[in-house]
């Protein structure tokens, strides 16, 4: 059996692939930033190079 270890942010918008064990959890989902975690209420983008979320 395989273990998944990262996947893509739970932001729709965000490409960004996030390790499980280093993502920000909010309601059972993981993200690549704080923004993504809060719906992009106060930050726009993630922060990441060549993410346009």
């Amino acid at each position: 059996m395989t273990t998944v270890t990262q996947m893509k942010c739970a932001c729709e918008s965000c490409l960004c692939i996030v390790s499980i064990e280093d993502a920000i959890q909010k309601d059972n989902k993981s993200y690549c930033s704080e923004a993504c975690a809060d719906g992009h209420q106060t930050t726009k983008g993630c922060g990441h190079t060549g993410c346009g979320c």
